[in-house]
């Protein structure tokens, strides 16, 4: 875990002071323009979330929408594209010191609800690497651009068998077949 405040985009929460209505979060240029950089993609022209806070059992409770424009290039032709990406939040932040410690090697099964808790130290946490994190999943590295399905059809990308790691392989099988 790094030290709070040292991500991209950084929104510090304390939760002994929840704010009692939604608040917006909205990223700056150069927030955007990092968390590129990070997830690899060409560019992240708008990324807000809209998030509501609750307590439940000394967890704080954090639901709300993200939503984001990201361009990247398409998995098929590499031309760049934009498309809108809307995620739901639904967060737990809970005191590091609250969970359970295990033993290295111990084995330990999880309920999905402990999955998706985010440990904290010290007063406040981080809200906006979660959103960040969020934002993260959400990108798909190998998402077909509009023009995909028309390149394929065109024939001017090879088929999945005439490349990756076994293009070599099928080379040599034709060559068997044809002699």
């Amino acid at each position: 875990m790094s030290a709070p405040g040292t991500h991209e985009l950084t929104r510090m929460i304390k939760p002994r002071a929840l704010p009692p209505a939604a608040i917006t979060v909205e990223a700056t240029a150069e927030e955007r323009a990092a968390l590129a950089q990070r997830f690899g993609v060409t560019a992240v022209h708008a990324l807000n979330a809209q998030v509501d806070f609750g307590a439940a059992e000394g967890a704080v409770l954090a639901n709300g929408t993200l939503t984001a424009s990201i361009e990247q290039p398409c998995a098929i032709t590499s031309e760049n594209f934009t498309y809108s990406v809307t995620e739901p939040l639904t967060l737990r932040f809970v005191p590091a010191a609250a969970l359970p410690q295990y033993a290295p090697d111990e084995e330990v099964e999880l309920s999905a609800e402990e999955l998706d808790e985010i440990p904290y130290d010290g007063e406040m946490f981080d809200l906006g690497e979660a959103i960040a994190q969020t934002l993260a999943l959400a990108i798909d590295p190998y998402r077909e651009g509009p023009v995909a399905d028309a390149v394929r059809k065109a024939g001017l990308v090879s088929s999945e068998e005439d490349s990756g790691p076994f293009a070599a392989l099928s080379a040599l099988k034709r060559d068997d077949t044809a002699t």
